[in-house]
């Protein structure tokens, strides 16, 4: 199956480019967008819109419109999953805060930490049926960007209506899922209204969206040995386990209300409120596969009742005159109002409807934002120069307490267990000159400045006891950029860009708390900001209806921030340390065809990456080896059929090879839980436009019901049928 993943899609984007030159026609359609805002460097860059993505996409949730762009994968477990990190060409699903997300300048990248936990993007904050486009930025090589660039920059825009629109949508989707003792299906329901009107210079927009969703098994429980009941397999290490059952069966239900309100101001200038609000309810439950029917401790972490309510707002004040300055002012506030995970600590008589248990909480956690930036054209939009710069803050708060419950259900907080605390703040300045010395020639040279601090740190532990205040941090970073751009012909396009990133602790990384046997140990927070240093080189051919682009990139890290094992109070346990050095070089081949026959539309990606530790001091045993979650090979192919004026047809194809979970590569057996197994995944769409008013979705994803570990069990076969009414 590999090897005709591999064929099938090496087929298809070569089928894209010779298309690509055997038919140069004269007219041109939009499909995928590439380029960039005149006020940015000219870096590699990637999107879709949402014509686009209603041709060829499930679209239930909004990271779903990151599904078949280059280089981009989303570790969604399941529809409505809030654990959902994006991997970019050389980051791993662990590594959260090395892609910034925005919507509507509302920064969603949780840069609390760096994980694919409660660190995961916001998504819940955004509605798919106002989504207009989306962009991707590759690397950090624009100096309007902090270094969490250094993975990518996703922008995504929504729309304002121009006169009175609405839309009531209803969407179900039913998955099949078996594996081990789970044989069942697990359903969502997701319901979307939307309205809104221009009236003079006002405009606004109102979303409503409710998710109930339910997922297959998160998490399985093993052990060396079982009884009757448990299924024999082998963990990851290639040891025998006993799978005793399954966990981390979520039943979560869903409301997001946001909104946007423009008003025109006058000389092309804008202002600009944008609100989200997400309320989330999620219950988790276990399923032994013991045939008397028990249940052990390892099933604890999967049990558990989450409620979470969190609220981001934007004011932006913004002048598009396209004259010789214009500026914009965006100011951004994330607050968690509530979260809250209930959960058991024992399996005593009666557990399901009480005991004791512990609830994590998050509640004031969040973040606030401020952006202003001008653009200054000197000689016109068409003049030599554009001469960009700005001003950026940050404050990210984590407040992280943990109570013991009487009553792991209902009961109100106890005794305080452990709490996390701290606060990073950042203050940066950029400049960057657009500078066109050629008709052919544009060069962008940018320098970003920095200052980060990190403060207010403390952990407490009531067992084993623990109360330390941490230590201040404080550091700088001057960051250059550059990038070159050649364009020898209105068809083709070199680039050669070149940036260096630092990427700060979160507070996270920064205020960890470790348990080494019966103690409790804080690493002093001393830990560096990873420097990365990156580079690009890039031809694009372009046709009217075609384009064909190669990218060769590379990327070294130095006090690279990874989870490894260390010794603590003489135990040997994992934590946040800095890896010397690591790199990752590859190449990306992304091509795309309209009218490869009348109407039949192919795009599609391929990318190879070399991504390993070169020197770890603290842990010689990786050095050499894979870095975890990247794997060498992966891409994607999208087949579009415009089969009518009202019916479109879409086929898709994902693939990715294996890649390792340890930084140390000792995990032989891929496919199975905490392993990270190679996939070749199938989805088919059908949009059907019924009248001006309704239209009627459908579609499969994972199409062929492939069964792969992306640590935890990915959805199998799931069938989604949506019905939309639009005035």
């Amino acid at each position: 199956m590999k090897k005709l993943s591999l064929r099938l899609m090496t087929a298809l984007l070569a089928t894209t480019a010779l298309s690509s030159v055997a038919h140069a026609e004269s007219d041109a359609t939009e499909i995928v967008v590439t380029g960039v805002r005149p006020e940015k460097p000219p870096t590699t860059t990637e999107g879709t819109t949402a014509e686009t993505l209603s041709r060829t996409t499930n679209l239930v949730t909004p990271e779903d419109t990151l599904r078949y762009l280059p280089n981009l994968t989303v570790r969604q477990r399941h529809l409505g999953d809030t654990q959902s990190p994006v991997t970019t060409r050389t980051s791993g699903v662990g590594a959260s805060a090395r892609s910034l997300i925005y919507v509507d300048g509302i920064l969603i990248s949780a840069l609390i930490g760096n994980n694919n936990g409660s660190a995961s993007p916001k998504w819940g904050m955004i509605a798919p049926e106002a989504i207009s486009r989306v962009d991707v930025m590759y690397g950090p090589f624009s100096a309007a960007y902090p270094g969490n660039s250094m993975g990518a920059v996703i922008e995504v825009t929504t729309r304002m209506p121009e006169t009175l629109e609405g839309s009531l949508e209803v969407e179900g989707a039913s998955q099949n899922f078996k594996k081990y003792g789970d044989d069942d299906s697990y359903g969502t329901t997701h319901l979307a209204g939307s309205i809104g009107d221009r009236i003079g210079r006002f405009a606004w927009r109102l979303s409503l969206n409710h998710l109930d969703s339910q997922s297959q098994p998160l998490s399985y429980v093993v052990a060396s040995s079982g009884s009757a009941g448990s299924f024999s397999d082998f963990n990851r290490l290639g040891q025998a386990i006993k799978v005793l059952g399954s966990s981390g069966l979520e039943h979560q239900i869903q409301d997001t209300l946001s909104g946007r309100l423009t008003y025109d101001l006058g000389n092309a200038t804008t202002a600009a409120y944008t609100f989200g609000l997400f309320a989330n309810r999620d219950s988790a439950r276990a399923n032994t596969y013991l045939h008397d029917g028990t249940y052990t401790s390892g099933f604890l972490s999967g049990v558990y009742r989450l409620e979470e309510t969190q609220l981001a707002q934007a004011l932006s004040l913004a002048s598009h005159t396209s004259g010789v300055f214009d500026y914009e002012l965006v100011v951004t506030d994330f607050d968690t109002l509530k979260s809250r995970q209930r959960t058991p600590t024992a399996f005593v008589a009666g557990w399901q409807d009480g005991g004791a248990g512990s609830a994590v909480e998050l509640d004031g956690t969040g973040w606030t934002t401020l952006d202003a930036k001008g653009i200054w054209r000197p000689q016109g939009v068409s003049g030599a120069h554009v001469v960009s710069f700005g001003v950026h803050g940050d404050r990210f708060v984590l407040d992280n307490p943990k109570y013991a419950l009487a009553n792991w259900q209902t009961g109100d907080d106890g005794a305080l267990q452990t709490l996390s605390q701290g606060q990073t703040q950042t203050l940066g300045a950029w400049v960057q000159d657009a500078w066109r010395l050629t008709p052919q020639v544009k060069a962008t040279l940018g320098l970003r400045f920095d200052d980060w601090r990190a403060s207010h740190g403390r952990n407490y532990s009531l067992t084993p006891a623990l109360d330390k205040a941490q230590p201040e941090r404080h550091a700088t970073a001057v960051s250059p950029k550059a990038v070159v751009a050649w364009a020898p012909s209105d068809a083709w396009t070199f680039k050669a860009s070149a940036g260096v990133a630092y990427r700060f602790p979160t507070v996270t990384e920064l205020y960890q708390a470790v348990t080494t046997g019966v103690q409790l140990s804080t690493p002093d927070p001393s830990l560096q900001p990873e420097r990365a240093v990156s580079t690009e080189l890039s031809a694009e051919r372009t046709w009217p209806k075609a384009s064909v682009r190669v990218s060769l990139f590379d990327e070294h890290i130095a006090h690279t921030l990874l989870s490894q094992t260390g010794t603590l109070n003489g135990s040997a346990v994992s934590f946040v340390q800095n890896i010397d050095r690591t790199r990752a070089s590859g190449i990306e081949l992304v091509a795309d065809r309209q009218d490869v026959l009348p109407g039949f539309d192919l795009s599609g990606w391929v990318t190879y990456v070399d991504a390993r530790t070169d020197r770890d001091a603290a842990y010689p045993a990786a050095e050499g080896k894979r870095l975890p979650q990247i794997p060498r090979l992966r891409g994607a192919v999208v087949a579009t059929w415009r089969a009518t004026p009202r019916l479109d047809l879409s086929l898709a194809a994902r693939y990715s090879d294996r890649s390792f979970a340890t930084i140390d590569n000792v995990d032989v057996y891929a496919n199975t839980y905490q392993g990270f197994s190679g996939y070749f995944v199938m989805d088919a769409h059908v949009r059907y436009k019924i009248d001006r008013h309704w239209t009627l979705d459908g579609g499969v994803t994972n199409l062929n019901n492939r069964s792969y570990f992306l640590f935890h069990p990915f959805p199998q076969r799931t069938v989604v049928v949506g019905l939309k009414y639009s005035f």
